[in-house]
C-alpha cells in the first residue's frame, strides 16, 4: 500500500530532479509513477495528462496533486503537489538571497545581461510550439491576432485572456445556435474567477498574497504565460518590479528543477523577503489544489462539451497571443546593442536547430556568452 510519506518523499525526490519544463516533467513522471512504480496505468496517466490542459494552472504539478488524489485522496493530493513544490520553492529562495545581495556586483551584472536574451528565445520557441498547438482554426488565429494587438496597446492581461475565452464561447454559441452543451454547469466555476482587482497603490503582504492567487486561479496555456501576469500586474499597473527583474526571474525559474511557478517565489523574495517568498509561492498554487477538489469528477467531461471546448480553445489561443506581446514589449527592454542581438542569434541556433540542446545548457552558454562578451 502507497502511503502518504512515500507519496511525499517520491514527489519531493523528484521535484529536485525535474529539470526542462512541463514537457520533461511530464516524461519523467510517465517513467516514474507508471513504469516504475505502477501507481498508475498509462491510460490513467494519459487521462490526467490531458484533463490538466483543460483548467489553470501549472501542468506539471496539477499532475502530481491528480496522482496523490487517486492514491491515498484529500491528503495525497496535498502532499503530492506539496512535495513537488518545495525543492524548487528552496532551491529559488537560497538563489534570491544571494541575488538580493550582489545584484549589482559586475560579474553578477554581466552574467544576466548574458542569459536575459536567451530567455527571450526560450520564450519564443515556447510561444511557437504552444502557437501550432492552439491555432485550430482561421478564427482562432484572428483571436489570438486580436489579443496580441489588444494587449499593446494597453488591455490587462489578466483580462485579455479569460475575456477571449468568453468572446470565443459566444461566437462558437452564436454559429450553433440552438444547441446546448452538456456540460455548461461544470463549466461555471471557471467562470466565476474574478477577472480584476483593485486598484493597488502600496505593497503589503495581503495584495501580494491576492495577485497571485488571482495569477493562479487564471494561469492558462503554459507556465510561460506567468511572464505576462506578472509583467501586467507588477511591472506596468504597480512599478514593485522592473522588467530586468521580471526575465531574472524567469530566468532562475528556468535554471531551478521543479515547474516554473517558482519564479513566483523569487518575485516574493524581492518585495518581502522571506515572507513574501512564502506568500506568493503559496498564493500562486492554492488555485490548482482547490480546481483539482472540485473539478476532478468532471475532468474528462470538459473537453466533452462543445460550448466549453469552444472556451478552452479560445482561451489557450489568447494565452498565446498574450505571452506574444509580452515577448515584443521585453525584447525592446533587453535588446539594447549588438551583443544581446548576438546571443539571441546564437540562442535561436541552439533552440531551433537539429541538436536537442537541454534549457538548462542553453542557459548556462548564454551566461559564459555574457561573460565573454564583457571583454570586447
Amino acid at each position: 500500500m502507497v502511503t502518504l510519506l512515500d507519496i511525499f518523499r517520491e514527489f519531493f525526490r523528484l521535484g529536485l530532479i525535474a529539470f526542462g519544463g512541463p514537457a520533461a516533467h511530464a516524461a519523467l513522471m510517465e517513467t516514474e509513477l507508471v513504469a516504475k512504480k505502477k501507481w498508475v496505468t498509462r491510460q490513467q496517466f494519459l487521462d490526467y495528462l490531458g484533463g490538466v490542459n483543460l483548467i489553470p494552472g501549472p501542468n506539471s504539478t496539477q499532475i502530481t496533486m491528480l496522482v496523490g488524489y487517486q492514491l491515498r485522496g484529500f491528503w495525497g493530493m496535498i502532499l503530492g503537489g506539496m512535495g513537488f513544490i518545495i525543492p524548487a520553492a528552496l532551491i529559488t529562495g537560497v538563489i534570491a538571497v544571494f541575488y538580493v545581495r550582489y545584484e549589482h556586483l559586475p560579474g553578477m551584472e554581466i552574467v544576466l545581461n548574458g542569459i536575459k536574451p536567451a530567455i527571450l528565445v526560450i520564450i519564443a520557441g515556447a510561444i511557437v510550439k504552444l502557437g501550432k498547438k492552439a491555432i485550430k482554426s482561421f478564427q482562432l488565429a484572428i483571436l489570438g491576432a486580436i489579443v496580441v494587438v489588444a494587449t499593446l496597446a494597453g488591455l490587462n492581461e489578466v483580462l485579455a485572456i479569460p475575456g477571449a475565452g468568453i468572446l470565443g464561447m459566444l461566437y462558437f454559441m452564436a454559429r450553433n445556435k440552438g444547441h446546448q452543451g452538456p456540460s455548461k454547469s461544470v463549466f461555471l466555476p471557471l467562470l466565476s474567477i474574478p477577472l480584476a482587482g483593485s486598484v493597488i497603490v502600496s505593497y503589503s503582504a495581503t495584495k501580494l498574497f491576492w495577485i497571485f492567487l488571482k495569477i493562479g486561479a487564471l494561469l492558462f496555456g503554459s507556465g510561460y504565460v506567468l511572464i505576462a501576469y506578472v509583467n501586467a500586474e507588477l511591472v506596468e499597473k504597480l512599478g514593485w518590479i522592473t522588467p530586468g527583474q521580471l526575465i531574472d526571474a524567469i530566468a532562475i525559474g528556468q535554471i531551478t528543477p521543479g515547474p516554473l511557478i517558482s519564479s513566483a517565489t523569487f518575485i516574493g523574495f524581492l518585495l518581502d523577503g522571506f515572507q513574501g517568498a512564502a506568500i506568493a509561492t503559496m498564493a500562486i498554487v492554492l488555485p490548482s489544489f482547490i480546481f483539482i477538489l472540485i473539478l476532478y469528477p468532471f475532468i474528462k467531461k470538459l473537453r466533452q462539451s462543445p460550448v466549453s471546448a469552444a472556451f478552452l480553445d479560445s482561451v489557450n489561443v489568447a494565452a498565446v497571443g498574450v505571452m506574444a506581446s509580452v515577448f515584443i514589449v521585453l525584447s525592446f527592454e533587453v535588446v539594447t546593442g549588438w551583443k544581446p542581438a548576438l546571443i539571441m542569434l546564437l540562442t535561436s541556433l541552439a533552440v531551433w536547430g537539429p541538436l536537442k540542446i537541454n534549457t538548462l545548457w542553453i542557459i548556462a552558454g548564454a551566461a559564459l556568452a555574457g561573460y565573454l562578451l564583457s571583454f570586447v
